[in-house]
């Protein structure tokens, strides 16, 4: 990736999480910019799948497609007895 499509970003990070990535880039010896950049990348994955599940579980909610609440809790109550109940639907 060549200058031209990069932005340079700036925050302030605690000292000792900035301590981690010295450390840990010394240890895998990548540059400090490529453990962030790894981590960023990593992060912004994850919240575009949370933000997806929650629009498909929005959706769901939507549809009508919930369990009711007494049904959860006597599942989850049944959890750690001898015959626990099937999952509710």
């Amino acid at each position: 990736m060549n200058a031209t499509n990069t932005k340079v970003l700036t925050a302030h990070i605690p000292i000792p999480l900035a301590e981690q990535v010295d450390l840990i880039a010394a240890r895998l010896e990548r540059s400090r910019g490529w453990i962030v950049k790894q981590a960023l990348s990593a992060w912004v994955g994850q919240e575009e799948e949370r933000r997806r599940l929650t629009l498909e579980a929005m959706a769901d909610v939507d549809a009508g497609h919930v369990v009711d609440h007494p049904d959860v809790k006597a599942w989850a109550n049944s959890l750690d007895t001898e015959t626990p109940l099937p999952v509710p639907h």
